[in-house]
């Protein structure tokens, strides 16, 4: 473990003679999750050569550009697919993608439901701000019912997707959700779910003040990061409410915990045991 602290740790992980500076909004907590995230891997020792981020089209996207690992760039909803590909290719690789709401649940939402239905060995952090903020601000599968976008100015008529329920229905072995204003917790979790076997998804409720506060009543970036603060409450406190103290309220912390092996896992199992067999 080396001797680095605070901020000098999140500065040995940056391309940054090459790749700054960034293009995140004022008050955008993009940032904070790629801290945690690189906090995390450094907490695990896991060497830089080992890990592999695959992130897919827009402000989360641009994520995976700026840390010294081995990155690609995908195109948008195909982060899953290129991380499955390499996990397959190279059980040993730390694969993580980095997905915003509408990467992970719109255009990439089937291969979210399938890698979690194979169980691959993956860890994907789906970075939720409601909205596709670098094309202009349009609703994602993820924006409130009610809120106002730019596609849907007099108020958003589709239900919102549920990330975690998503996850854990499809049958991800590690779901849990964060938010960028409860940081250690976020990085807790995010240090278990690169430890877990299996597909492990990760959702971090970040704001965008830019695309989707300004236009649903938030004065300023603070009043998001206060948001998050009064209504965030953990998982284990959530169950113990009755149903009608749970409106508003958004459960963070962790909802499953499985041990199926990964697919990888299986899949070299099966190898195995049919080359013992005399095959190739």
């Amino acid at each position: 473990m080396s001797t680095f602290t605070g901020n000098e740790i999140i500065h040995q992980y940056l391309r940054h003679n090459k790749k700054f500076p960034h293009v995140l909004c004022a008050g955008c907590g993009h940032g904070i999750v790629l801290g945690t995230l690189i906090r995390s891997i450094h907490a695990l020792e896991i060497p830089k050569d080992d890990v592999v981020v695959v992130a897919g089209i827009g402000c989360s996207g641009r994520l995976a550009v700026y840390v010294d690992f081995n990155t690609i760039h995908t195109t948008h909803g195909r982060a899953l697919s290129f991380a499955t590909g390499i996990k397959m290719a190279n059980p040993k690789l730390n694969v993580i993608t980095i997905m915003g709401d509408g990467d992970a649940l719109s255009i990439g939402g089937n291969h979210l439901i399938h890698a979690a239905r194979r169980n691959i060995g993956v860890t994907a952090l789906v970075l939720n701000n409601s909205i596709y903020g670098m094309t202009g601000g349009q609703s994602s599968p993820a924006t409130p019912l009610g809120s106002t976008t730019m596609t849907n100015p007099y108020g958003q008529l589709d239900s919102n997707f549920d990330t975690v329920e998503l996850a854990r229905g499809a049958g991800a072995n590690y779901v849990a959700r964060g938010t960028v204003f409860h940081v250690n917790k976020l990085e807790k979790i995010m240090t278990e779910a690169i430890q877990r076997p299996g597909f492990s998804v990760v959702e971090a409720i970040t704001p965008c003040h830019t695309q989707y506060g300004r236009k649903n009543k938030f004065k300023n970036p603070v009043e998001m990061y206060k948001w998050m603060k009064k209504t965030a409450i953990s998982v284990e406190r959530y169950a113990e409410l009755p149903e009608d103290k749970r409106a508003g309220r958004l459960p963070i912390g962790v909802f499953v915990e499985r041990n199926r092996p990964g697919f990888e896992e299986s899949y070299a199992q099966l190898r195995s045991k049919l080359q013992a067999k005399g095959g190739k």
